[in-house]
């Protein structure tokens, strides 16, 4: 059997595939190079998952690879309706992200219960200013997102004593469907988005979402920028139509310095982030090792992707 050629869509720093050498071809690529390459390609690893070349090269004519591993929880980057519809599995890193994602929510929740921000501002203007804030137990949030991460982030904040309530696309034992989702943000002190982008999701928080809030409600995206319209947050930030909001993916990323959203009132603005812990290019290229090795062995791959869905289904 011929050393099947693994392709690379290059990011720095590269993954280490040191355990794959003399086992597949390895070849690099960029975004100029990759619809070129993809031919001859057995398994692409799009490794610089920032990148939409995936979805702007498949298209295009001779053969493509057998499988597509994404080294990202979300895959809206590289799919397309000919990806979709073709016989290529799809795989992502899901298990890489929960805790670090969990963790980070948990982090933005005290800060903002316990006014860090404002801290933080008063004492660079070495100003004393003596003030109450929040605890946490007893307040309710709205994860929505029932995949490992949102399940992760509602373990976490139910340690910290917050009531939760956990939404998905289809209702469940433990979890809410999408027609309880008013309901349950119009009562949460913490709504909180960590759901994958679909044809469903895209804008699903907009101008009458933030308006059926609670205006002590504080928001936070951490799934994919365009769940949320942006304007309209803007909006509700302005007219104080909810108290506070925290975003750590956006629309278009990097985000851009004349973008309205670095200055405005109650916003905490992060880098695309959260996920990212020491260690973290490290555990994503483990991950591809292992998930290669068994695809090698011709043994059922885990992290499959329903390309018609944009994620992995799961419980």
């Amino acid at each position: 059997m011929a050393t099947p050629t693994l392709l690379v869509l290059d990011a720095d720093p590269l993954p280490r595939l040191g355990r794959l050498t003399g086992r597949a071809r390895i070849e690099h690529t960029d975004e100029a190079t990759l619809a070129a390459k993809l031919p001859s390609a057995d398994v692409l690893l799009v490794w610089d998952f920032t990148s939409h070349a995936v979805r702007d090269a498949w298209p295009g004519e001779g053969p493509r690879p057998r499988w597509v591993h994404t080294a990202s929880a979300g895959v809206d980057h590289l799919m397309c309706p000919e990806l979709a519809a073709s016989d290529t599995v799809v795989t992502n890193a899901r298990g890489i992200f929960d805790e670090p994602i969990a963790e980070y929510v948990a982090a933005l929740v005290l800060a903002m219960a316990k006014e860090l921000p404002r801290t933080l501002e008063l004492q660079g203007r070495r100003t004393w200013q003596h003030r109450e804030t929040r605890r946490l137990k007893g307040t309710r949030a709205c994860v929505v997102g029932s995949g490992p991460i949102g399940r992760a982030i509602v373990r976490t904040l139910k340690a910290l004593g917050v009531i939760c309530a956990l939404v998905g696309r289809v209702p469940r034992t433990g979890i809410h469907g999408p027609e309880d989702l008013d309901r349950l943000i119009s009562h949460a002190d913490w709504v909180i988005a960590a759901a994958p982008l679909t044809e469903r999701t895209y804008g699903m928080f907009d101008a009458r979402r933030f308006g059926v809030m609670q205006p002590s409600a504080r928001f936070i995206n951490v799934g994919r920028g365009p769940l949320v319209v942006e304007e309209a947050l803007v909006e509700a930030l302005t007219k104080r139509w909810i108290a506070g909001a925290a975003l750590d993916v956006f629309a278009h990323e990097p985000l851009g310095p004349d973008s309205p959203l670095w200055g405005l009132p109650g916003l905490i603005v992060s880098p695309h982030m959260s996920g990212d812990t020491v260690g973290w290019r490290d555990e994503l290229g483990a991950q591809f090792v292992e998930l290669y090795e068994r695809w090698e062995a011709g043994r059922t791959l885990p992290n499959v992707v329903d390309k018609q869905r944009g994620y992995v289904p799961g419980r």
